[in-house]
């Protein structure tokens, strides 16, 4: 080969050396006067000694690669090493006899131990003839690999099981969803980087490097990682992201990362130790080259690169099937599956052609995006059987575990009470506090009785069990027990940072399940004090632009509906950075015991009083001027620029928000990102960045990736706002049941626009119109908070669509808000320093 060739395929070449002993020449120059062998350590068993000749990493020497071989050429010959074992050596070709015999020990005149030789059975095949190794040669191998440090989990029963992850090996662990199988991943990135020193390759198909630096921070100090998702970090916890800047961990993120790809970088970084993949995804997918069917050639691409670069490749997959397991081609296969107590995770050590070697358990710490050593045996109960799940700690405990998907915000679809009392259950089995428990659990109860169906999700199936083992209401005496039980066998630790802790739930219906009921698409009765949702249909069937108020439930699946969710409201869950937020324990006038946001603010913030603000009707508000498209939405793609007259979704890129004084403009919509850092909004979001851009507060406006359109209208609800202003001014003044029941039909007719339950009937689904209806509240709460922080009031808190909480002088509220009850008017409180937020309490 001429050197260019060469030096692209060097990799290649060198494996050749090693493992087949085969020879290549390459030359340089016009005339080809550098000429050099890429040869086989045994050509020069001196090269195995690296310090006694120039040697250079195979990432060096493929820069340098032209120096090499004009040294080479001269009678120096250059050491090739895979980090430091020497594995080929480039010699003079002049000095060598080289020969195109079928006979390779002409090169050297004889056949050395670990000798190269043909096979006599098929003498005339073409391909190079292949190195036997001597027992010598195996039992070195071994007693250098073993003195050699291989990366760790950091986790001492797992690596005991493991031995560490072996040096060209492709090491695949394997985990259903939602067990923790890249928190493992990430631990041997974090031990390898952060602790030993050694530089680490982070291939994130599945999170983008924004998730891994949270959910190292998060493991590193034990601060909340759903509190980190929201940019909240203490001055700890800052300082700590400091250090690690210099920390040897790359990482290479993006739905278009393939194996192929990091075959290609890994080789470039010099002195690697270890390759993480984090994630192969059992589910097929489009948008990721890392899923599906293509699994097996890209594990066979990993492995590759293993045995390439003699590092070890750890790779995480989403599925513990065999099946699809059995087809990867893994060296070793590491296995988490759940136990019967759920504050430990079984791990299996599996190596090919032999079975298990080891096992370990593990405590999953979800909330602080680690695991945690569980020791060395299982939970075992004397009598061989079941305790009892009502007395028993491991339900106090499993009961929680299961609420921590919904509590920390992660997934939705259960009610918001049920979401508090969750948290609350959280809270007193962390700090072990038996009185709340049994304070805690005929609420819990309770608010799990209005729930018909729990989420179809894996999430919701362990939630539904939990509950299932408190089902028959228990006696005081049982509710003692189960208190005692879980502060005895509760092993969940609070966390770090108590001043945002995971009770840090806001009060959002909006994250609930519809909150629909059998019968409640129906008309109102003629005499009805408010027939909401006969008013919402008759301005809908009004319109000159026949709106289509449902699509067909066939379509549901495809288009631009499965990207709309709950997230696009843009609904602000916000604290000031320099105030700490804590949820305390109250009794409420009923006898309920329940938690409530307490604010603790700083005395630099001087003199002042928390000023509650709460905006009425910022729903049916919103339908006052909310743009939608009435139509189907169509697929509009990337657009240069925002277009007035269509109204949909469209997919951009997160902008760059520097304020500490007011949250992110979109609000929780930058807290799930896709794998590019981009997200889906709707047109109130969108004209809102618009304006922010003109207005000086955004450096650069919107890039639009994608998008989904239809042709705009802003009065499609207005007939439905203009109706329920009318009936908001006469039956506010009347109260009591009256005014009660016209807010209960109204948020029935906004939900039945998207109803979640499939069995739930409506004369609507439009998610679109939902989710634009509610972003718009979002933009217009948002917007009246900003401007009284421009005219110098301080935000304490930014909550939902309608709370605002100010610090200011007793009985003055900020300037930009107006005082009543009409809508877009709000009502005012004042709450001494210290007092709890008596948020839910009407």
């Amino acid at each position: 080969m001429n050197v260019t060739e060469a030096r692209n395929a060097l990799y290649t070449l060198v494996k050749r050396a090693e493992e087949d002993g085969r020879t290549t020449l390459i030359y340089k120059g016009q005339k080809r006067q550098d000429r050099v062998l890429l040869a086989p350590l045994d050509l020069l068993p001196a090269a195995r000694k690296a310090e006694a000749l120039p040697s250079h990493v195979l990432s060096a020497a493929q820069r340098d690669f032209g120096d090499l071989i004009t040294r080479a050429a001269q009678g120096q010959p250059q050491v090739l090493l895979r980090n430091t074992t020497p594995v080929a050596v480039l010699l003079p070709a002049d000095v060598v006899s080289v020969t195109h015999s079928s006979d390779p020990t002409a090169a050297t005149g004889a056949a050395p131990a670990g000798a190269v030789v043909n096979s006599q059975s098929n003498p005339g095949r073409d391909s190079a003839p292949r190195r036997l190794a001597t027992l010598g040669d195996a039992i070195g191998a071994v007693l250098t690999s073993g003195q050699a440090t291989r990366p760790l989990f950091g986790l001492s029963g797992l690596d005991a099981a493991t031995g560490g992850l072996p040096s060209g090996r492709l090491t695949l662990v394997a985990a259903a969803p939602n067990v923790g199988g890249s928190l493992l991943g990430l631990a041997a990135a974090r031990q390898t980087a952060l602790v030993d020193g050694h530089k680490v390759l982070y291939a994130a198909s599945g999170p983008n490097r924004a998730d891994i630096m949270r959910r190292i921070l998060a493991a590193e100090t034990g601060g909340d990682y759903p509190r980190l998702k929201q940019g909240r970090l203490t001055a700890h916890e800052q300082q700590l992201a400091q250090q690690l800047v210099q920390a040897p961990l790359l990482i290479d993120d993006g739905s278009d990362l393939t194996a192929q790809a990091i075959a290609e970088t890994a080789p470039h970084v010099q002195d690697l130790a270890l390759v993480v993949v984090d994630r192969l995804q059992a589910a097929p997918s489009a948008r990721l080259p890392l899923s599906g069917d293509r699994l097996p050639d890209a594990s066979q691409v990993l492995a590759s690169l293993a045995r390439t670069l003699h590092v070890p490749v750890l790779a995480i997959i989403d599925t513990d099937d065999p099946a699809l397991l059995g087809l990867l081609d893994a060296d070793v296969l590491v296995t988490l599956a759940p136990t019967e107590a759920p504050s430990k995770i079984q791990v299996t050590v599996a190596e090919r052609d032999f079975g298990a070697i080891g096992s370990a358990y593990l405590r999953p710490d979800l909330l602080h995006a680690r695991f945690l050593d569980a020791g060395a045996a299982p939970l075992d109960h004397a009598d061989n059987r079941a305790p009892s799940p009502a007395t028993s700690g491991t339900a106090a405990l499993e009961l929680a575990e299961a609420a921590l998907p919904y509590t920390s915000g992660g997934h939705q679809g259960i009610p918001a009470a049920l979401t508090h009392e969750l948290a609350a259950w959280r809270a007193a089995v962390a700090c072990g506090d038996q009185e709340a428990l049994k304070g805690i659990l005929p609420s819990l109860l309770q608010a799990a009785a209005t729930v018909s169906r729990m989420p179809d999700t894996a999430e919701g199936h362990r939630l539904a069990a939990a509950l299932r083992a408190y089902s028959t209401p228990p006696s005081a005496d049982s509710t003692a027990s189960a208190g005692q039980a879980a502060a005895a066998g509760a092993t969940v630790h609070a966390p770090a940072d108590r001043g945002h802790a995971e009770e840090d739930t806001a009060e959002d219906e909006e994250d609930s399940q519809d909150g629909l009921a059998p019968g409640d698409e129906e008309d109102e009765p003629e005499n009805h004090v408010f027939p909401a949702l006969r008013i919402l249909k008759d301005a809908v069937n009004r319109s000159k632009m026949h709106p289509i108020p449902v699509i067909r439930t066939e379509e549901r699946d495809s288009g631009p509906w499965p990207l709309i969710s709950e997230d696009m409201d843009g609904e602000p869950r916000w604290v000031h950075p320099d105030v700490t937020l804590t949820r305390v324990a109250h009794t409420k006038a009923n006898g309920n015991r329940v938690r409530r946001d307490q604010l603790d603010v700083p005395a630099s913030f001087g003199e002042g009083v928390m000023c509650l603000i709460d905006r009425n009707g910022s729903y049916p508000s919103a339908c006052s001027a909310v743009p939608l498209a009435p139509n189907k939405l169509l697929h509009t793609g990337p657009l240069d620029g925002f277009d007035k007259t269509k109204a949909g979704i469209y997919l951009i890129d997160i902008p760059q928000w520097n304020r500490t004084d007011m949250p992110h403009p979109l609000g929780r919509i930058t807290e799930r990102p896709d794998d590019q850092g981009r997200v889906w909004v709707t047109t109130p979001h969108l004209k809102q960045l618009e304006k922010l851009v003109r207005e000086g507060h955004l450096a650069a406006g919107t890039t639009i990736h994608d998008s989904w359109t239809g042709k705009a209208n802003e009065s499609l609800l207005k007939p439905f706002y203009e109706a329920t202003r009318k009936a908001r001014t006469e039956l506010v003044q009347v109260g009591g049941d009256a005014y009660k029941t016209y807010k209960t039909r109204l948020s029935i007719a906004l939900r039945l626009l998207w109803p979640k339950r499939p069995e739930q009937r409506s004369p609507f689904w439009r998610p679109d119109w939902r989710m634009s209806m509610v972003a718009e509240a979002s933009v217009r709460h948002w917007s009246v908070a900003f401007r009284a922080v421009q005219e110098g009031h301080t935000l304490l808190a930014l909550r939902n669509v309608d709370a605002a909480v100010f610090w200011t002088p007793d009985g003055t509220p900020p300037t930009t808000y107006r005082i009543g009850t009409g809508f877009g008017e709000v009502k005012a409180k004042f709450i001494q320093p210290g007092e709890i937020i008596p948020e839910g309490d009407d």
